[in-house]
């Protein structure tokens, strides 16, 4: 395993006239026709003029994505060899995403260079160290003669000017959680990127369980004799193809706060999926090392909270297996049974496809983190292609209880994941009887797959349970060139929505 990505190193400086390689700079676009673009606040006043002019004269217009460099104009006072415009948009409507897509373009323009500042940490600090890390990001465990010829963003001043030791002790403490968060996402990332012959289920777990008892969280792992002797017929069906067999973790972060409330975390962990019998066609089968992004952000996520010391109890259940067609591989036809935990547990299952495999993983999964009586279950998968084709590759679907799942999609909003609430139409919920077993794994009708999915994990989740479950199979894995802060590969979403999730329910319960 290599050494997970830790980014730029972070420091504070107060003095933009400190030598350094290039100074990061926000650009405004400009208000009307004619006018001239502005710069962010932390640019000094006798800088503000010189720089602005010669930014636009190589055609800077603050719109997002934009970066332009230039030599730093003689006089402005600024130590930077170069400087580099970010453009932001409108200045009335600048928001941290926003600011930590900027940084992120930022990161990536400046390969190679050592040494840099930014003054965006006057707009955003959090999202600025965000951005910067999560932009510099890069997966070179596998490469050898085609290494990239440039390093990364080496070290990031950010402006920073604290009027006394108390807030400075704060924008330190607010650097850190940021850096914390960033370097959950780049290991979600690096999980999802890992080749999937190395990544095998055992792999998997013998990985989080590493990093798990290196944060000082509780782990358990559970082998394939484990779960075919409790029950687990979701998992161990889906696993049967494969000479890889599958596992079972369980992480648990206790807060010991009195009274904390208790948020189980489930996320799927196919390893890889051919389809199983019902084979996927070849043309784009690679991108199915992804299948296990949702369960690469739960343990992330879960290892976040023990770093952050939230005042929150999370337990998170992670199934992991390998879709395989072999001569053991279960069948279209066959019927399963999910784990009989308590409540709604022991349910039988006609398998009509093998490639719908996530959905039996997560029901065992579900009924088992249940089985803890957690206030609040938030289940994660690169679940249907459906999602794809209803929402596009950068909004996942969020699904569950009215109340929970419109709160989960907001707070996805608000840290720029884009989760957007969907309904349960209750329709849907006949389309999965089967004709000789409790359920069906996949409706006869084509139309809203997604909701479907999710209508079929309802029926796992205790009563009494908010519920939230969030489709990420296209926003966990960016197929086309990079934007923002996102990089080719893993993307590491929905980390940052479970981490708001989490800290919101710490705050309001």
């Amino acid at each position: 395993m290599s050494t997970p990505f830790t980014g730029p190193a972070i420091t504070l400086t107060d003095d933009l006239a400190a030598a350094t390689d290039a100074l990061v700079v926000g650009v405004y676009s400009a208000a009307g026709d004619g006018a001239s673009i502005t710069l962010d606040g932390g640019v000094p006043e006798a800088a503000r003029g010189p720089v602005a002019e010669a930014l636009a004269l190589l055609g800077a217009e603050g719109k997002a994505g934009e970066a332009v460099r230039i030599a730093t104009p003689a006089g402005s006072g600024l130590g930077a060899t170069t400087v580099l415009g970010v453009g932001l948009g409108a200045e009335e409507s600048v928001t941290p995403e926003a600011v930590r897509r900027a940084a992120g373009v930022a990161a990536r323009a400046l390969e190679g260079v050592a040494a840099a500042a930014t003054t965006l940490s006057s707009i955003d600090l959090a999202a600025a160290v965000e951005g910067a890390i999560l932009g510099a990001y890069r997966f070179a465990e596998f490469r050898t003669t085609s290494a990239p010829k440039k390093a990364t963003l080496g070290a990031l001043a950010l402006l920073s000017a604290p009027a006394s030791e108390a807030l400075a002790e704060e924008v330190r403490g607010t650097v850190e959680q940021a850096r914390l968060t960033a370097g959950a996402v780049a290991l979600a990332r690096d999980f999802v990127n890992t080749p999937p012959n190395v990544l095998s289920p055992g792999e998997f777990a013998d990985r989080a369980q590493r990093l798990g008892t290196d944060a000082g969280l509780e782990v358990e792992v559970f082998d394939e004799e484990y779960l075919d002797a409790n029950g687990y017929g979701g998992i161990v069906g889906v696993g049967k193809g494969s000479s890889r067999p599958p596992r079972l973790v369980r992480l648990r972060h206790v807060s010991g706060v009195d009274g904390a409330k208790h948020v189980a975390l489930v996320g799927k962990g196919i390893t890889f999926d051919t389809g199983g019998i019902s084979i996927k066609p070849a043309a784009g089968m690679e991108q199915m090392t992804s299948d296990m992004g949702g369960a690469a952000a739960v343990i992330a996520t879960v290892i976040l909270a023990a770093q952050l010391g939230l005042p929150v109890d999370v337990t998170a259940t992670v199934p992991m297996a390998e879709n395989m067609p072999s001569h053991t591989a279960q069948r279209p036809g066959d019927v399963l049974t999910q784990y009989p935990g308590a409540g709604k547990g022991g349910i039988t299952v006609e398998v009509i496809n093998t490639d719908a495999e996530g959905r039996l993983i997560l029901a065992d999964a579900m009924v088992r983190a249940c089985e803890d009586e957690p206030d609040y279950l938030i289940d994660t998968a690169t679940l249907t292609g459906a999602q794809m084709v209803a929402l596009g590759t950068r909004t996942p679907g969020v699904m569950g209880t009215d109340d929970f799942r419109d709160r989960v999609a907001e707070l996805s909003r608000s840290v720029g994941e884009n989760g957007w609430a969907m309904p349960f139409p209750e329709e849907l919920r006949a389309d999965i009887n089967s004709r000789v077993a409790d359920l069906a794994n996949v409706s006869p009708n084509r139309w809203g797959g997604m909701l479907t999915a999710g209508v079929y994990l309802k029926e796992f989740v205790a009563d009494g349970v908010q519920w939230a479950h969030i489709d990420v199979a296209g926003p966990a894995f960016n197929t086309g060139g990079p934007f923002g802060y996102i990089t080719k590969g893993g993307t590491g979403v929905p980390v940052r929505t479970m981490l708001a999730v989490l800290r919101d329910i710490a705050q309001r319960g």
